[in-house]
C-alpha cells in the first residue's frame, strides 16, 4: 500500500514542499529512503523505528516487510532531520495503524528515540511556503508553534510527541491550534551616543548615514572611539515594521540563531577579521547565509577592515551596490538579501599613528602602502561617508556629550518618514536605494548646485558612481534639514564626506 503526504525543507532562505511517499510490501525486512537523502535523512530510519516502538505502536522491524520511502522531487538534495515526523506518520498510515485525510496538511519535525518531537530550524520560511502552496494545517514540534503562528491563514498545531500527533489525527485527543503571536518591539540595552565623549563630527556623519542607510568608513588611531560609535549606531535606527520583522525572523530561523518566536531588534553583526569567506559571504555545498545576510535590515560592522582577507573584502562589492549577495555553487545558485547599513573601521596604518601630531608613526612607506591599498578603489567608491575619528584632549573626557541617541533617533525617524512618502509606490524606501532614474526624478538639482557639483567632480576626480552617491547623500542631508530641495550647503556637506588626500599616504 502506498501513502502520500507532505513535508518541506529549506533551499537557500525559502521553503520547498517535499512529497513523502511510503510504500509497504511483503518480503524480508528492508527499509530504504530514496530521493537524494543525506546522512541525517538516511539515519532517520533508526530514529523512526525506535520512536514508533516507544510510543506503543507496531514498529517497522517487527514485521517481515519491505519499506520504501520516496522524497520528491528526486533531483533535489534532502538534508536534515525535519522529515522524521512525515515519514513516521506515512508508515503508520501505510501499515493501517492510523487513518485520516492527509490532504492540505504538512508535517515537520525531528523525532527523539522516545517519540518526543525536537524543534527544527527555518519553521517560518517553511510555513510561509506551505501557506502559499494552499496548505491549511501544519503539524510541528510544540517549541516551533509560536514562530509558525506568525503566518496568517494557516492553522498551526504544536505537538510534544509522536503519540500526541497520532491521537490528534485519529480524533482521540485534539491539539488546540496555536494562537497568533502579538509582536512587540522590545529594545535591548545598547550603547548610547551620549556615552561617547567628543567626536561630534563623526556623530553627525553617522546620523546622516542612519537617515538614508549610507555605508560608512571610520578612520582613526586606536582608542578614539570608533568601535563605540559603531555600536551606538543601532540606537538611532527606527523600529522595524512588520515586513522587516518577518524578513529578519526568517533569516535568523534558517540560520539557527532565533532564540524566541520572533525578533523585533535590528541585527548588529560584528564578525572578527579572521572570519572565513564562507562565514561572511555564505556558501557551502548547499548555500547557506553568511554574516552579510544575517545583518539584513540592521548593521554589519567590520572592525580592522584591512585585516580581512582580500577576497572577502572584494565580495562586498555586490551587497554594497545592490543590497543582495549571489552565491553560486555546482548544485545551485542562491540569492540572499543583504540590505544592511555597513560600517567599517580601520587605523590609518598598522601602528595606528600615521598623521598624528602627538605620536610618531613607526611604519615604513611600503608597509603603509600595502596596508592602505587593501581597501581597493571599487570598494572605496561604494562607501558614501568617510569619517575621521582623531585624537582628542584627555580633559574632554569629563565633558558632557552634546549628542544623545534619543534626539538623534527622532531626527532619523522624521527623515525616513519623508523618504517613505516621497518614494511611495516606487518600490524603494530609502535614498541610498535610488538608481539614476530615481535620482533624476526624486533628487533634481538647480543650476547653482549643478555647477558646484560639476566643479567638485573635477577637483575630486569623482567617478559616475561617486557622483550619484554624492547626490543621494545630499538628498538625505536635505531631508534631515526638512528641506524640499537640495541646496548648496547640503551638497557641500555631502562632498566633505568623500575621501580626501590626507586619508591615505599613497594619495598624497
Amino acid at each position: 500500500m502506498s501513502i502520500k503526504l507532505h513535508s518541506a525543507e529549506i533551499v537557500g532562505l525559502e521553503g520547498e514542499i517535499i512529497d513523502v511517499e511510503v510504500d509497504l510490501a511483503r518480503g524480508l525486512f528492508h527499509f530504504s529512503i530514496v530521493g537524494l537523502a543525506d546522512k541525517a535523512v538516511d539515519e532517520s530510519k533508526e530514529r523512526i523505528s525506535a520512536a514508533i516502538k516507544n510510543c506503543g505502536l507496531a514498529h517497522p522491524q517487527k514485521k517481515n516487510q519491505r519499506i520504501v520511502v520516496s522524497l520528491a522531487p528526486a533531483d533535489l538534495k534532502k538534508e536534515g532531520p525535519l522529515f522524521d515526523l512525515a515519514i513516521a506518520i506515512g508508515y503508520l498510515m501505510a501499515s493501517k495503524q492510523l487513518e485520516f485525510n492527509p490532504d492540505k496538511k504538512i508535517f515537520l519535525g525531528e523525532l527523539a528515540l522516545d517519540g518526543r518531537l525536537r524543534p527544527i530550524k527555518g519553521v517560518l520560511a517553511l510555513t510561509m511556503e506551505a501557506k502559499n502552496r494552499g496548505f491549511e494545517e501544519t503539524i510541528l514540534p510544540e517549541e516551533n508553534a509560536e514562530e509558525a503562528s506568525l503566518v496568517e491563514g494557516i492553522k498551526v498545531y504544536g505537538a510534544r510527541s509522536l503519540s500526541d500527533v497520532v491521537q490528534h489525527l485519529s480524533g482521540e485527543i485534539l491539539i488546540s491550534p496555536a494562537r497568533p503571536v502579538k509582536i512587540e518591539n522590545n529594545l535591548r540595552r545598547i550603547t548610547d551616543f551620549g556615552e561617547v565623549r567628543g567626536q561630534e563630527l563623526a556623530k553627525r556623519g553617522l546620523e546622516i548615514a542612519a537617515a538614508g542607510s549610507h555605508h560608512v568608513l571610520l578612520v582613526g588611531p586606536p582608542g578614539t572611539g570608533k568601535t563605540m560609535l559603531a555600536r551606538a549606531l543601532p540606537s538611532i535606527l527606527p523600529e522595524m515594521n512588520m515586513n522587516e520583522i518577518m524578513e529578519v525572523t526568517k533569516i535568523q530561523s534558517v540560520s539557527g540563531n532565533l532564540r524566541s518566536a520572533y525578533t523585533s531588534e535590528r541585527p548588529f553583526r560584528n564578525p572578527h577579521h579572521t572570519a572565513s569567506y564562507v562565514a561572511l559571504v555564505g556558501g557551502g555545498q548547499t548555500p547557506r547565509p553568511g554574516e552579510i545576510t544575517l545583518a539584513h535590515r540592521g548593521v554589519l560592522f567590520l572592525d580592522e577592515f584591512p585585516e580581512f582577507e582580500r577576497r572577502v573584502l572584494e565580495a562586498l562589492r555586490q551587497p554594497l551596490e545592490d543590497g543582495e549577495i549571489t552565491v553560486s555553487r555546482a548544485k545551485g545558485t542562491s540569492r540572499f538579501p543583504a540590505r544592511s547599513l555597513m560600517i567599517f573601521a580601520m587605523n590609518p596604518c598598522p601602528c595606528g599613528n600615521y598623521g598624528s601630531n602627538k605620536k610618531s608613526c613607526l611604519c615604513s612607506t611600503q608597509t603603509l602602502y600595502k596596508y592602505q591599498r587593501k581597501v581597493s578603489g571599487p570598494i572605496a567608491d561604494r562607501i558614501d561617508v568617510w569619517l575621521e575619528v582623531p585624537y582628542f584632549e584627555p580633559e574632554k573626557m569629563h565633558e558632557r556629550s552634546t549628542s544623545e541617541s534619543g534626539r538623534m533617533r527622532e531626527r532619523v525617524i522624521k527623515a525616513r518618514e519623508l523618504q517613505a512618502n516621497r518614494f511611495l509606490g516606487s518600490g524603494i524606501n530609502l535614498n541610498s536605494e535610488m538608481g539614476p532614474k530615481e535620482i533624476e526624478k526624486f533628487a533634481p538639482l538647480n543650476d547653482e548646485v549643478k555647477s558646484v557639483l560639476a566643479e567638485a567632480s573635477k577637483k575630486l576626480d569623482l567617478s559616475a558612481r561617486a557622483y550619484h552617491r554624492v547626490i543621494k547623500l545630499a538628498r538625505t542631508i536635505a531631508d534631515l534639514a526638512e528641506s524640499a530641495e537640495i541646496k548648496k550647503e547640503h551638497l557641500l556637506e555631502a562632498l566633505q564626506y568623500r575621501p580626501r588626500k590626507n586619508f591615505f599616504v599613497y594619495e598624497s
